[in-house]
């Protein structure tokens, strides 16, 4: 499975990157902040709505701490995507959140 850092993905942001980012978690989660520009889906929706993900773009998953996030890159991975998944979680991010 490919990880990414959060401080690697929020280097990626403020260098201006198009990223494609889905929130994992529950809705109780994201209220208390998602990184902007995120996608929220929670796990449990992911196979329902994969469909309405393209094959043709990079996807990198978060979720608390990388737990959750990791079965979801392994799933759409199992599936054909390309997926990154976020080590550590929101737990580890320091930048802005919305």
């Amino acid at each position: 499975m490919k990880e990414i850092s959060a401080k690697e993905l929020q280097e990626k942001l403020e260098k201006g990157e198009n990223l494609n980012l889905i929130d994992v978690r529950e809705d109780d989660e994201v209220a208390q902040g998602i990184i902007p520009g995120a996608i929220h889906i929670r796990l449990s929706e992911i196979p329902e709505r994969a469909d309405e993900l393209d094959k043709d773009k990079h996807y990198y998953m978060i979720c608390r701490s990388g737990g959750r996030s990791g079965r979801a890159t392994e799933f759409l991975k199992e599936q054909g995507f390309d997926v990154t998944n976020m080590a550590g979680g929101m737990l580890a991010w320091e930048g802005d959140v919305q």
